[in-house]
């Protein structure tokens, strides 16, 4: 379909694109509403529903201690191993298949040299399988993807949202399969956040919006805007 090759075509051209991350997304959106409209008017449905939840105000905030990621058997990464190195960069994204989240780790990505300049490590955080969380830690000069099983991280830091079943049904039409990349029927994903934690395990700053199409500006140092949040990451 013409339709499917112009937004592809868009998407390989934001992923390598120069510009602060809200623009990218920003230019993201535009195609989707330029060329797939039900998936535009079903996520602004989305969005809305959550927001009158008040979806995500629950989640932790600047001076909370951050939690330790989930104790299960076979966990080679914790937490509290990696803060004394240095600040703790934690992302929860929604999935392999999540544009959005491609856009937002491919900024990472393209910052990564200059983030891990200032000591701190990049965790990313998504509910698939590890089959699945290969697709989007291919291995090279990136940083840590990690399985959240069935969301128990997200859960116990209130991030978890319903997708519905006008989202349900729209991406089951095209091919989109939470079911089979979650190892579950729930249909369930975090809200987009991220947490910039401090060595004494405390948060200095966090960016949880209920739109998955907002992220945290970090992909562009050049921007003036990241002065506040590089320096919360070195302190």
């Amino acid at each position: 379909m013409a339709e499917t090759s112009e937004i592809e075509r868009a998407f390989k051209a934001i992923c390598s694109m120069e510009a602060p991350l809200g623009e990218r997304l920003a230019a993201f959106s535009a195609v989707v509403r330029a060329y797939a409209l039900p998936f535009a008017e079903a996520y602004d449905h989305v969005v809305a529903r959550v927001r009158s939840g008040e979806a995500g105000a629950a989640a932790p905030k600047p001076g909370d201690s951050m939690l330790a990621f989930p104790d299960r058997a076979g966990r080679v990464h914790r937490l509290d191993e990696m803060l004394p190195r240095g600040p703790v960069v934690v992302s929860f994204n929604r999935g392999h298949w999540c544009e959005y989240c491609a856009i937002e780790l491919s900024a990472l990505r393209q910052a990564l040299g200059e983030i891990a300049a200032t000591g701190a490590t990049v965790v990313s955080i998504m509910p698939e399988t590890r089959e699945f969380i290969a697709k989007v830690a291919p291995g090279g000069k990136s940083f840590l993807v990690l399985s959240d099983e069935n969301n128990g991280y997200a859960l116990a830091l209130n991030l978890v949202i319903w997708l519905g079943e006008r989202v349900r049904a729209l991406y089951l039409l095209h091919g989109i399969r939470l079911d089979l990349y979650q190892g579950n029927d729930g249909w369930f994903v975090p809200i987009p956040a991220t947490f910039v934690v401090r060595r004494d395990g405390d948060i200095a700053a966090r960016f949880v919006d209920p739109d998955f199409r907002r992220r945290m500006e970090h992909g562009d140092l050049r921007n003036p805007s990241h002065t506040q949040f590089f320096a919360e990451l070195i302190a």
